[in-house]
This record gives C-alpha cells, structure tokens and sequence, in this order.
C-alpha cells in the first residue's frame, strides 16, 4: 500500500518519514562523532597493547634477531628472577610515598589558597611553574642540590647538621626521588582541588557554622564529602603516575644505589635498552599493565563507600 502524502499548512504535499528514519540519523551522528576517538584509541592503545601481549609470548631477541614461540616462559622467568620482586617492592614502595604525600600536600595547599590572602596569586603561581618546566630540566637541578656537597647540606651545614650522600645512599635515595616527584606535579593537582574547593556552595558552610561548628568540623563534614569525586579522580591519576615514573630515576639515580630506585618502568627500559629481550621486557609490561588496570578497578569500586554522590 502506498503512503498518503501529507499536506501541510501551505498546501504543499510533504511524503512521510519511515518511523526509524530520525533514530536510525541521529545513530549514525553519534558513530560519526565516537568513530574519530575510537579509531585513535585503537592506533595508540589498543593495537600497541595487543601486541605487547602477543610480543611477551616471544624470546625475542632484538640484536641475534631470534624469536622463538616460549609460550608463558618470560611470565616463569620473571617469577623466578629475585630482581624482579625487589623492582616490585621499590614501585610499590616509591608509590606508597608518594600518592599520600601528594595529595596531603596538594590539598593542604589548595585549602590555603582558597582563603584568598594576599600573595595567593604568587604562592599559587611558585607552586604551579614546576608543572610547566621540563621533567628532565628539574630533576637535574635537583641532582645538583642533593650532591654531598649540594646546596641542601650547605643549608644544613648552616644549622650544623651534616647532611648525607642524598643519591648514593640506600636510605636516603628513594625518599629524595619521593620528594622531587611530589614537588614537580603538585601544582597539577593544588589547581584541581583548588577548582573542587571553589566549588562548594558557601551557603551550606555558611549555615553549618550558624549551627555551632568549627571551621575543622565544616572542612572534615562538608568539604571534604562534596569535593570527594575530585579526590577520587586525583588519586586514580596520582597512582597511575605513580608506577609510570622513569626521567626521574634515570637522571637521579639511575636505579641505583644497588638497585634500590630500580622500579618496573625502569627495569623495562633496561631489559629492552641494555640487555635487548624485547619479549621479557614486553612481558614485564604486561605485568606493569596488570598492577595498574587492578589499582584503578579497586579503586573505581571503593568509591561508592567514600564518594559523596556514589553514596545511596
């Protein structure tokens, strides 16, 4: 049966749409606007991804140009190579002290910022420029500062404390990487909770302290709840930077003293770089993969026991 043309105000027949014409458009809309970051998300994440995970199947081998099928053989050698578990206790460690530190900090400093005193523009400018300088620039400064005879023990020396070898101590070596990486991107995320912070309404903490409460009463039960999604997006990419450390180690310590800066990216570099296993090396990335990709699931599912507007 044919359609009934239909006759609009003008006296002009106008045909009729099929009913799944409008849907079936604004589909194909929707595909054409996802297609661009889909197709650069299989370039650059996706395919590298896989064929990393297929690559760790391999014994490759960059300079003999050998590459024998060994199955889950690099995932056994890994197990069994004790420097592998002391890698994996230095980026849990370097991680474990840096994410608190810097949150801490940042935060503690977006609060001071927020009080808008005078010099918070200068204060908040200090804090941020690191954030712009180049990361192999700043951890060269640094290495001069922390040198047994660098400008920290010389300031020490004024108060007559002797300061230690910084980097070539095993004590000391890893919280100095700490504290360079902390002071490089904290500005990054003062400016994210900073935003956060101006966005709670100043009514509700306005009509908490008519009820009686303390200025750390209104932080700990108003505050901190509402800017809880910030904190949580904060924290995902403090960790996640956290294990993707390298320029750092490399100008600082080189992994060193005895190993004791050596975490998983680095160990990566030098299995590829230094000993040429392509395949081990691809299988120690799946394995950094892994450790991420379960961080960030564990902490997306914790959210809703902190996280103001998970909560029922």
């Amino acid at each position: 049966m044919s359609q009934v043309p239909q006759v609009s105000e003008v006296g002009l027949a106008t045909p009729t749409r099929k009913p799944g014409t409008y849907w079936r458009r604004d589909r194909l809309s929707g595909y054409a606007f996802v297609a661009p970051q889909f197709i650069g998300f299989l370039i650059f994440l996706g395919i590298p991804i896989a064929l990393v995970a297929w690559y760790s199947l391999f014994d490759w081998h960059i300079l003999r140009g050998t590459s024998p099928f060994v199955g889950l053989g690099n995932y056994e050698r890994m197990l069994e190579d004790p420097l592998v578990w002391q890698v994996l206790r230095n980026t849990f460690g370097f991680s474990l002290g840096l994410v608190p530190f810097n949150l801490t900090l940042a935060l503690t400093l977006a609060v001071v910022v927020d009080q808008k005193l005078p010099g918070t523009a200068l204060f908040r400018t200090l804090f941020f420029a690191p954030v712009v300088v180049s990361l192999v620039a700043w951890a060269v400064v640094w290495q001069f500062l922390l040198q047994v005879d660098g400008g920290i023990n010389a300031s020490l020396q004024t108060v007559g404390v002797d300061g230690p070898n910084w980097l070539r101590s095993t004590t000391w070596a890893m919280p100095s990487v700490v504290v360079v990486q902390v002071f490089k991107n904290v500005g990054l995320n003062m400016i994210l909770f900073l935003a956060a912070l101006q966005g709670v309404p100043n009514e509700i903490k306005e009509a908490a302290r008519v009820d009686g409460a303390g200025p750390f009463a209104v932080f700990r039960r108003i505050t901190l709840p509402m800017i809880s999604p910030m904190i949580l997006l904060v924290s995902i990419i403090t960790v996640i930077g956290s294990f993707q450390v390298f320029a750092t180690i490399v100008v600082l310590t080189g992994g060193g003293p005895g190993n004791s800066t050596n975490v998983l990216v680095y160990y990566i570099y030098q299995q590829t770089f230094q000993r040429y296993e392509a395949g081990y090396a691809s299988a120690a990335a799946v394995l950094l993969f892994a450790i991420v990709m379960v961080l960030t699931v564990v902490q997306w599912q914790l959210r809703k026991r902190w996280v103001f507007h998970e909560q029922d």
